[in-house]
């Protein structure tokens, strides 16, 4: 009778009740516990991505220094896409043994200094002031590497347009547009150079592999000239020009900007003065966090360039290069140099010195975490 007393006996309604609570507080906690794992594992999994660094190059006429002529930098996206920016006079052509893969070549506009006229006689030739430089024509170390490292071409179109005919004296073939692979996006690497023109404004977005996120890169404005060195040009047009001491202009010059799939915005210069598009199209549009700014001296005082990083654009950090002068000695700041000058007046942010061969690395915000 007991037994059967135990096995038929009902719970009153406070213990119901009370049941029913410590139930719905195990839900609760359980909910509370996936919600958050949920979340844990979605901000290790952004902070991964975004500790994934960008591994910027200098390449410049002198080892660990930052000299006269140095202009070509070297970005690799964590998926091991590369984009070499400016090869100009500091390489020794397709031939640098610092070259590695390349990708994409970018070119700012069509100066000597930039589209390489002049190529290094061998690395650290002549001094940091006055590097030994022979000459690159008829093809340029541009177009040399172009050919040499089955690389994709964004550039206004008749400057991607004059590089692509050089690339075809090369090799004999004609260079085509490049063809996307995975909707819009060209995939790496390559079985031939190719052009992807772009107007002022244009982007085209590129991967490291079919499977890759995309890095998209952007030509934007700068204000600036964009001739050809008359060297580079064909007999006829030479002829035609030299009495008259002109050039070719090859497009408007211009900039970019580049967005790795780490989540950096670079900000690349080129060679420009101060115009407002780098407060719209740079900081307000694209939120750039990092800059690499080219010092010309007949273009940017230090006043203005500090202005341009101070005041318009406001990235996170500062690559200096293009500085006309041999700004370092040892690697360190030459304190009487224009390059100093511009540091100092510099607010809030770090500015590095881009020393040929040290690879800086940066995050998804623009923080050097290694090798500055």
């Amino acid at each position: 009778m007991a037994f059967y007393r135990r096995q038929t006996m009902v719970s009153s309604p406070a213990q119901l009740s009370k049941t029913w609570i410590r139930n719905q507080h195990k839900e609760e906690i359980l909910r509370d516990h996936i919600v958050h794992s949920i979340l844990l594992l979605a901000v290790a999994t952004s902070s991964a991505a975004w500790a994934q660094a960008v591994k910027v190059t200098p390449l410049g006429s002198h080892a660990g220094e930052l000299c006269m002529r140095d202009r070509a930098t070297i970005f690799e996206d964590p998926t091991g896409l590369r984009i070499l920016y400016d090869a100009g006079q500091s390489v020794m052509g397709a031939d640098d043994p610092r070259l590695g893969n390349i990708d994409v070549v970018l070119l700012s506009h069509a100066h000597g200094d930039h589209i390489g006229d002049l190529k290094m006689k061998a690395l650290d030739a002549g001094t940091c002031d006055n590097p030994q430089v022979v000459s690159a024509a008829p093809n340029s170390t541009t177009a040399e590497i172009v050919a040499a490292k089955n690389a994709a071409v964004i550039m206004v179109v008749p400057l991607a347009n004059f590089i692509g005919r050089k690339v075809e004296s090369i090799r004999g073939k004609p260079t085509t547009a490049c063809s996307p692979q995975t909707g819009a996006d060209v995939v790496a690497p390559l079985a031939a150079p190719c052009l992807a023109t772009v107007q002022t404004g244009g982007t085209r977005t590129f991967k490291a592999s079919a499977t890759s996120k995309a890095v998209e890169i952007t030509l934007v404005p700068a204000a600036h000239d964009s001739t050809v060195p008359i060297a580079l040009l064909g007999d006829a047009e030479r002829k035609n020009l030299e009495p008259d001491n002109v050039s070719l202009t090859l497009g408007p010059p211009g900039g970019y900007v580049i967005r790795f799939t780490n989540g950096l915005t670079v900000y690349l210069s080129g060679d420009t003065g101060l115009h407002a598009e780098m407060q719209t199209v740079e900081r307000d549009f694209y939120k750039v966090n990092l800059m690499e700014l080219n010092f010309g001296q007949s273009a940017l005082t230090p006043e203005g360039a500090a202005y341009a990083v101070n005041t318009l654009v406001q990235p996170a950090a500062v690559i200096i290069t293009h500085v006309n002068e041999g700004a370092t000695t040892g690697g360190k700041v030459r304190p009487t140099s224009r390059t100093a000058a511009f540091i100092a007046l510099v607010k809030g942010r770090p500015v590095y010195p881009a020393l040929s061969g040290k690879t800086m690395e940066f995050d998804g915000a623009g923080k050097c975490v290694a090798g500055c």
